[in-house]
């Protein structure tokens, strides 16, 4: 098999694991007020340890709800607890696979100013990560002596529910790390000060849990915070080798902090294995197994297991995408690995921006494996597609799972529809894979796709229905600006599609929406073209996660786009546009201007359709209304399981 080095078995201390792969801890945001895991979770591991994990570490187990700050993981406070934490352990246990309890004392100045009412615990008074105006309460000695205590007394909880080992989560400026750094520990006590005095806190947490129960125990430690006054790589060097004497038994090692959050749920636009680097230092200092994560794919693990600068490789959100991702690999069926697209929208985005459990762009099914399980269905049926985008896609896709029969009806000649526009960066490469995926997909359940097919309401192909799912997609806005349709003004569609089209050196984006910038930054990094971004709004990418945020302003500036915001386009010109801003008209020269506008729903085709068939008609995508890739999706996994 391609990945072999992948699937051999390694130790770390007296517990082996039987591969490479770990599950990166991901919290889920679906304990239960009181602090037991939900069964929702619980069915969530299990499907990844069914689809073949070496060890899982779950997502991070809280000592007591203070220190938890509002978020709904576990509590490993009181006994309660254990029989449903028993129940996740022996359901992966029952697929081969280890499982890791994650143990934290809180995130600190990092809490989310929605998810706590006081100002948070920290080493020392720093200001809080999003709201630097509120200072942080610091730790006196005698709540440390107390943390100490309940590290001990939630590794005796873990224990007793039976899991193989603990992981600290010292990681991302949490607490633990807001000790270890001295760009936040600002103490003059025995916790302050020299490395060994910044690394007590750390250290102890190690001993008492030792103390308590012998069970390996893992260290999650970034070790390159990128970010000016961060840690750097090399003075992270002594920090574990401080940890290895202190009995840590492995390391999961990465970079980035809550300054460079998009390095904490790793974004498209830093591209595959993008904190490996750390790894090959770490190893000339510790002799402890090494874990590492950050948008790692098949190819990139087996490079670094190869190269002995790592143990195991860590997946994170990829696991979310596919539970069965290693089982698949292992019976060479990597066609078959639905890519993540490392969008954070539904997994981390839905837990930071609603409060809710995590779930997945491309797989509704996270966190909702029972309820949402494909079926085999009682009665088949024939069912038409309209439009082979996103949502269609997937309403095929489920559909067909299912047992019906299922025809795609697409007036392009080809498959994929925004998904394929937006895929051509290669930053967006994971779009592309999943066009290819859905593509095998469709092909292997035997769904038809008819090319070049432009349905009309009253196609007999219709009529001979049981059921039909409208997924006609969108449509560009072209407002009304005076040459707009010059030669020289070109769709963000066919600046993605058609490069071509793109004249000359200089480029002017008009809409600062992700489309906009994307194209934008794919034209300056990709093509060397000098991009500005033109934008009505007081700024660009609102539509945008403030994670995805990060990486996007941190590329503007390394590529040099200009941004201008506030100003509003009232004329295409043959050698550029003119805008308006701060009531000052202003011509702003290029060789080719591009509109992204953004877009509208194609309603028309619908509404006839379900005019004449509404018992049998059902809109999704952009169809009903513009969202993102992930609404689409999700529409389409619905349809598909309404039939």
């Amino acid at each position: 098999m391609k990945y072999d080095a992948l699937f051999t078995p390694f130790k770390i201390g007296n517990m082996e694991v039987k591969n490479r792969f770990v599950m990166a801890p991901m919290g889920t945001n679906s304990s239960h007020i009181d602090g037991c895991i939900a069964n929702d979770e619980i069915d969530y591991f299990e499907a990844r340890a069914k689809g073949g994990v070496g060890l899982i570490i779950m997502g991070c187990q809280f000592l007591n709800p203070d220190l938890a700050q509002g978020s709904l993981e576990g509590i490993l406070q009181n006994s309660y607890v254990i029989p449903q934490l028993t129940t996740v352990v022996e359901a992966t246990h029952r697929w081969g696979a280890k499982i890791c309890c994650q143990i934290s004392c809180g995130t600190g100045r990092n809490a989310f100013p929605n998810m706590y009412g006081e100002p948070p615990f920290s080493s020392s008074d720093t200001p809080s990560t999003f709201n630097p105006e509120m200072k942080c309460r610091p730790l006196s000695e005698e709540d440390i002596k107390k943390i100490m205590t309940e590290f001990a007394n939630s590794a005796i909880i873990a224990k007793n529910a039976g899991f193989d080992a603990i992981e600290i989560h010292g990681h991302a400026g949490y607490l633990v790390d807001q000790f270890m750094s001295p760009v936040w520990n600002k103490r003059t006590d025995e916790y302050g000060g020299s490395a060994e005095n910044r690394m007590r806190f750390a250290t102890e947490i190690v001993q008492s849990i030792k103390q308590a129960v012998d069970l390996p125990v893992i260290f999650r430690i970034a070790l390159d915070h990128l970010f000016v006054e961060g840690r750097t790589l090399d003075e992270s060097m002594e920090l574990i080798e401080i940890l290895e004497k202190a009995g840590v038994d492995a390391l999961d090692i990465d970079a980035g902090c809550y300054e460079r959050i998009d390095y904490i749920f790793p974004t498209a636009y830093l591209g595959d294995a993008c904190m490996d680097y750390v790894c090959k230092e770490a190893r000339k200092h510790v002799n402890i197994p090494i874990m590492n994560a950050g948008n790692h794919t098949p190819e990139s693990a087996l490079r670094l297991i190869e190269s002995k600068d790592a143990d195991f490789v860590m997946f994170g959100r990829q696991f979310i995408a596919d539970p069965d991702t290693v089982n698949k690999l292992m019976s060479d069926h990597e066609e078959d690995v639905r890519p993540c697209i490392r969008c954070n929208e539904e997994c981390v985005g839905r837990i930071v921006g609603r409060l809710t459990k995590l779930s997945c762009a491309v797989n509704p099914q996270a966190c909702e494996e029972e309820r949402f399980a494909i079926k085999p269905c009682s009665q088949v049926k024939n069912i038409v597609v309209i439009g082979a985008g996103p949502a269609g896609l997937e309403a095929a896709r489920v559909a067909a799972a299912e047992g019906h029969n299922v025809e795609i009806y697409e007036k392009t000649n080809m498959i994929g529809g925004q998904l394929s526009v937006a895929a051509t960066p290669k930053f967006k490469d994971q779009l592309k894979k999943l066009v290819k995926w859905f593509e095998v997909q469709l092909n292997k359940l035997d769904v038809i796709i008819h090319f070049n097919y432009e349905v009309k309401a009253d196609d007999q192909i219709l009529k001979n229905a049981d059921q039909i799912i409208v997924a006609c997609g969108a449509d560009e806005i072209i407002p009304p600006i005076n040459g707009i349709n010059n030669e020289n003004v070109i769709s963000v569609i066919d600046a993605h599609m058609h490069k071509g089209m793109i004249k000359g050196e200089n480029v002017i984006m008009c809409g600062g929406g992700l489309s906009g910038i994307d194209s934008a930054i794919e034209l300056a990094s990709e093509h060397g073209k000098n991009v500005t971004i033109i934008e009505m709004a007081d700024s660009i990418a609102k539509d945008v996660l403030f994670i995805n945020q990060a990486s996007i302003f941190a590329k503007i500036d390394e590529y040099k786009i200009n941004v201008i915001t506030g100003a509003k386009v009232i004329e295409f010109n043959n050698d550029g546009i003119t805008y308006q801003k701060d009531e000052q008209e202003v011509v702003c020269k290029a060789d080719t201007i591009i509109r992204a506008f953004g877009m509208k729903p194609n309603r028309e085709l619908a509404e006839e359709i379900r005019n004449i068939y509404p018992t049998k008609t059902r809109i999704v995508g952009d169809s009903e209304k513009i969202g993102k890739v992930a609404n689409a999706i999700r529409d389409g996994f619905y349809a598909g399981m309404s039939l």
